[in-house]
This record gives C-alpha cells, sequence and structure tokens, in this order.
C-alpha cells in the first residue's frame, strides 16, 4: 500500500540484571527481530578461547588432545573481543595468528612433589594480557564455593607433570561452541490471559480447584477471600493447552482464553562469563546492525539504525 510504513520503535523493559544473567522484556517488533538477536547472541558475537596448544611435558593420566579440549572449553574474559582481529584478517602477522593483536598467550607448569593428589587448574594459567584471563567463579558474596579453586583441568600425583603453551583467538559459537558467550538464550511471548468471570461463578468450588490443578504449571489460584479463580503468574504458563483442555472437558468451552502477544517477548540469557549478560546484548545489536547494513537495498532500511541505537540505548540506559 503506497506511503505505508513498517518502521517500529521497539521498547526494552529490565527486569533483573546480573554480571552473568538478564531478564528482559522486548516489546514492539516481531518474532523475526526477537529470534535474529537470539541466535546472534549464541552464534556470532566474538570472544576470546584458546584455540592453539603445544605442550612440552605431560605425564599426567590425560592425552595431550584431551587437556587440548579442556583448556579450550575455559571460558576467558572477553571485554576486548569486539576490537580484536580475527587471526585469519591479521595483517600483522600475515594471519598465522600468533600477534598481539589477533591473540593471547598463556603458560602453564605444574608438577606435584609431595603424596597429595595435585589440582592444575584455570587459575594456573599464566596470560601475557592481563585484560584476557580465565573467567573467576568466586562467590561474589565473597563465600568459599566449589568454583573458587577454578576449573580444574588435570589431577596429578607425585611425580607427574605439565608444561603447555597455548594461544588464545578470537572467534564465534558459529565456528566452534567454545566461542560462544552465552550458557542459554531464550524467549517467549509474553501470555495474555483472560478468564471468563461469569462462567466461572457458575462453577463449584471443587469444580475451580479441578481447573486450577490442572495447569502443570501454577498459572492460577483461588482467592481466599472471594473464591475466585485468579491469574497469579502468566509467565509460568508454557503454551500446553491443559487448561483448555479441561475448560473443555467440564463441558466450559471459553472459560479461559489465552493468547500470545505477537509483538511481545520476554528473553532471559545467561552468560557463560565471558562477556557480562548486558554486554552481549549490546554487542549482538551491534553485530545485527552491521549485518543490516550489509544487506540495505534502499534508503529507506536506514530506519533501521535508528530502531537498533534505540534498543540499545535502552538497555544502557536500564
Amino acid at each position: 500500500m503506497e506511503g505505508a510504513s513498517y518502521q517500529r520503535f521497539p521498547r526494552v523493559k529490565i527486569r533483573e540484571l546480573k554480571d552473568d544473567y538478564a531478564k528482559f522484556e522486548l516489546h514492539d517488533t516481531d518474532a523475526s527481530m526477537a529470534n535474529a538477536l537470539r541466535r546472534v547472541m549464541i552464534a556470532e558475537v566474538p570472544t576470546i578461547a584458546i584455540d592453539l596448544v603445544e605442550i612440552e611435558v605431560n605425564s599426567s593420566v590425560l592425552n595431550d588432545e584431551f587437556i587440548a579440549h579442556r583448556l579450550g572449553l575455559i571460558p576467558l574474559t572477553s571485554q576486548r573481543a569486539m576490537s580484536m582481529r580475527f587471526s585469519r584478517d591479521c595483517d600483522a602477522c600475515d594471519g598465522d595468528g600468533q600477534c598481539e593483536f589477533c591473540s593471547v598467550e598463556f603458560h602453564l607448569r605444574a608438577k606435584c612433589i609431595s603424596d597429595q593428589t595435585l589440582d592444575v587448574t584455570s587459575k594456573d594459567l599464566y596470560s601475557s594480557d592481563h585484560t584476557v584471563v580465565p573467567v573467576d567463579f568466586t562467590d561474589s558474596a565473597g563465600y568459599e564455593s566449589s568454583e573458587q579453586r577454578g576449573i580444574i583441568i588435570v589431577k596429578l600425583r607425585r611425580g607427574q607433570e605439565l608444561r603447555l603453551r597455548a594461544i588464545a583467538r578470537k572467534g564465534i559459537g558459529k565456528d566452534h561452541a567454545k566461542w560462544s558467550p552465552a550458557a542459554t538464550v531464550t524467549f517467549m511471548y509474553e501470555p495474555e490471559i483472560h478468564i471468563n468471570e461469569d462462567m466461572m461463578d457458575t462453577l463449584t468450588l471443587e469444580e475451580k480447584q479441578s481447573f486450577v490443578d490442572s495447569s502443570p504449571t501454577r498459572v492460577f489460584d483461588i482467592d481466599p477471600n472471594t473464591q475466585q479463580v485468579v491469574v497469579v503468574d502468566p509467565e509460568a504458563y508454557t503454551y500446553d493447552d491443559e487448561v483448555l483442555k479441561k475448560a473443555e472437558a467440564m463441558g466450559k468451552p471459553g472459560l479461559v482464553e489465552i493468547y500470545a502477544k505477537e509483538d511481545s517477548f520476554i528473553f532471559t540469557i545467561e552468560s557463560t562469563g565471558a562477556v557480562k549478560a548486558f554486554q552481549l546484548v549490546l554487542n549482538a545489536i551491534e553485530i545485527l546492525k552491521q549485518k543490516l547494513d550489509a544487506v540495505r537495498l534502499s534508503e529507506d532500511t536506514v530506519e533501521a539504525d535508528d530502531q537498533f541505537g534505540e534498543l540499545g540505548a535502552h538497555m544502557r540506559g536500564g
């Protein structure tokens, strides 16, 4: 239709924000953008991970390949990953991926000299760059935790030794899962639930309780004062249709109506620790903007910059 505008102005409402966890609402957009944002966070936001291991001495019970694989999966702080070069694109080292612009060098030297088993952990990795180190999982409250000693790489007995050199490089989850900054990223449509009060009033208290109990999750409850069925947690609804089937079985179709808001989503993000949760979202928005720029076909699509820029400003402001 001539003159029609498809411009959208997404809104963000942050519910919870921690270093490794974020929960926010994304409004006034559609599923294509929500899913694009999710997929970019999982597979295209770059991090730094160990990619090359040169083992000098290994007399442990684990073979070299096993140890190299474990090293690659240790999350490294990757705040500067966005500004680093991919090793394949680095002209300072001709693409061999071993210069300060595209890599970080680690060393590990451990030998057990007592009868007590020695745990070799991520804290034994010494980095050439203080900004790129194994993620510290120490409890924020300062309490002793099982992760406080770091991620165990191998255990050594008396006389056993491990010496190695490792090179960490920039990469994305699409190439290997070790570069994915997200432990999990999920979104759900925000549900809208309406109860037919007149029809509900025709049910006995036992029938109301049976209806409430038909939901696998605690979406409904009975108000102890009014004896009315109320919605206590609409977001607990998992779109399983159990309450709708129960209403039909009771001969009360239309007792409750449940809709998914097609322009409203609830995101839950858990970071591996390589990148803070809020920065993960901002980086994903930046990458999504770059991808849109790459496929821009006309001046009309310049409006996308403003939309994503506003979304990023909302995240920073939150």
